[in-house]
């Protein structure tokens, strides 16, 4: 007679070296701290190595983000559609739907909602809030290249705030990566910064476009480095995580689109024209689907890794995609698009030494190459005194 397979978790957690081989769901279960639940359940054949499981939620999260900005520029730009807040809205209803689904399902465990735990995370959707807002604010007046530039300054912000709240350090093969990484973005959009300090622009329309991407900056990195210290804090599983986020964004993202949005009916009708209508919900709801396992890799990325990394991450994920452009969208091969591609890949590369040699414990020493016999004994030879 066949029996059916052990399961255990494998994606979230680590495996329990004290799990029963008789009862390994029990026994993982009872391992599991009082009112925490996993979040995926796998089967026990899947067991990947360590150095599998580190890379995971990293790909997942560079594939998330490509799929993410991939469906917003081929799916929703099309349409002209100009209802952002809107759009967001429904991207967390989708996502929020989907959990609830999955859950009823039994394919996926999260925590039920709680008010104190709601009130505690609540700054984390504000800054989310807050983080989309301000960016499309800046990008109202300040040209992309330099918008991704600051960006990418935002990545070493982070780091430091890692350092202080965490503890660590910054290596300097790390810095080298931050600034080649900069570089990068400078070289890629050198012809767009040159005409917009050539040109003579509204001082106070820059002065504007500068206080946005400064509060962009300052968002976007509290809203990471306070997740990853809430989830150290409350030990959020991935899917915990991605509920409350989503969960308490819709209130804070449909009262600015009905505050700010233009809810008119010839609005309404430019959003949402009768003969592409059905369309439009389509994609509206696939964004959703992709806003949904953009949010579970983030979460991942962050709980697994570290806030710089993640934002690392997010920054080098732009690079496939301007490598697609030129190999199969018929972007134009430049020499500064493909340096600036070129040298962000370097800096991914110096980033990755850099926090594996960080991560190297102390009196680590390499170790040597076996030697032959005959080598091993010409060796001992040579050091016998004479």
């Amino acid at each position: 007679m066949s029996t059916k397979p052990d399961y255990k978790i494998l994606v979230n957690e680590e495996p329990s070296s004290s799990s029963s081989s008789s009862n390994p769901t029990s026994s993982s279960s009872s391992n599991s701290p009082p009112g925490q639940t996993s979040s995926i359940v796998t089967s026990s054949l899947f067991n990947p190595s360590p150095g599998v499981r580190a890379a995971l939620p990293i790909a997942s999260y560079c594939c998330a983000s490509i799929l993410m900005t991939v469906t917003n520029k081929y799916v929703l730009s099309g349409y002209e559609f100009n209802m952002n807040f809107l759009l967001l809205t429904v991207q967390n209803i989708v996502t929020v739907t989907l959990l609830q689904t999955f859950k009823f399902l039994n394919l996926i465990k999260y925590r039920e909602f709680d008010k104190d735990e709601a009130r505690k995370w609540m700054p984390i959707a504000c800054y989310l809030v807050a983080m989309i807002y301000t960016g499309s604010k800046a990008l109202q007046y300040l040209r992309i290249p330099i918008y991704t530039i600051f960006k990418n300054l935002t990545i070493i912000l982070i780091a430091y705030g890692e350092v202080i709240w965490f503890g660590g350090n910054i290596s300097s093969t790390v810095m080298i990566s931050f600034a080649l990484m900069i570089f990068s973005s400078v070289i890629a959009g050198w012809a767009e910064i040159a005409d917009s300090l050539s040109t003579v622009v509204d001082l106070e329309i820059t002065l504007f476009g500068y206080f946005w991407m400064a509060t962009n900056c300052l968002s976007s990195a509290s809203f990471v480095l306070y997740m990853r210290k809430r989830i150290k804090l409350t030990n959020f599983k991935d899917f915990d995580t991605v509920y409350y986020n989503n969960m308490l964004s819709i209130p804070l993202l449909i009262i600015p689109s009905l505050l700010f949005e233009d809810w008119s009916a010839e609005n309404l009708q430019k959003n949402f024209p009768a003969d592409i209508r059905q369309q439009i919900m389509y994609a509206m709801v696939f964004s959703g689907v992709s806003a949904f396992v953009m949010s579970y890799a983030s979460a991942w990325c962050v709980r697994t890794t570290s806030s710089t990394t993640y934002s690392m991450v997010g920054a080098l994920n732009k690079l496939p995609l301007a490598a697609s452009g030129i190999l199969f969208f018929g972007d134009p091969a430049t020499l500064a698009n493909v340096a600036a591609i070129g040298i962000g890949f370097i800096a991914g590369l110096v980033y990755s030494y850099g926090k594996t040699v960080d991560n190297r414990p102390k009196g680590y020493q390499p170790q040597s190459i076996p030697m032959s016999v005959s080598s091993q004994s010409a060796a001992d030879a040579a050091k016998a005194p004479k």
